[in-house]
């Protein structure tokens, strides 16, 4: 336990950097941020999706199904060793969420030129912060009842599985309207 931690306290970087669960649960010291540390968070998480978005379907579900896993008990002992449950500069959550999202991109799917998707992932950030901080049943059932590693990380995936469906519905609507092409989504 860290002393005179509260969720808005950051600890130092010395206390992320150098326990393994504080450097993931901080997502690599994303988490550190001052400024919004779950968008901040979210933000880094790109990077494991850039890394991933072109294995096949079935490598990226499975690295999405261990890191969410993983964060179980990685978000749980961070918390436990902090001290305070589901602090905010834990982002490994968010991680998981953002790959939930963006799960939901349809494999080759283009908006008025842009060929590489950017404009979705963008669309699959926006939508993922939103339902993040909105916390639709049962995300904030998740958030408020359950307090160990497994509420921490489950209210994120129920925020990326509806950013997720709203990023798909709207695909389709563009795809409708002329808007973009590729294939539909699943």
């Amino acid at each position: 336990m860290v002393p005179g931690m509260t969720k808005a306290t950051m600890p130092s970087a010395r206390t992320v950097f150098g326990d393994p669960i504080h450097l993931l649960a901080f997502g690599f010291g994303s988490g550190l941020s001052r400024w919004a540390p779950g968008t901040t968070g979210s933000l880094a998480a790109l990077v494991l999706y850039f890394a991933i978005m072109n294995f096949p379907e079935w490598a990226y579900l499975a690295i999405t199904v261990i890191v969410t896993m993983a964060g179980f008990h990685i978000c749980g002992e961070s918390a436990r060793r902090l001290g305070v449950h589901d602090h905010s500069g834990i982002v490994w959550d968010e991680w998981a969420g953002m790959l939930v999202t963006l799960a939901f991109i349809p494999p080759g799917i283009t908006l008025a030129g842009d060929a590489a998707g950017l404009v979705w992932v963008a669309l699959g950030f926006f939508l993922f912060r939103l339902f993040d901080i909105l916390k639709p049943w049962p995300a904030r059932y998740f958030d408020e009842k359950w307090h160990d590693g497994t509420g921490i990380v489950m209210d994120d995936v129920v925020a990326g599985l509806y950013a997720g469906l709203a990023l798909m519905l709207i695909v389709l609507v563009a795809q409708q309207i002329g808007l973009a092409a590729g294939a539909p989504p699943a």
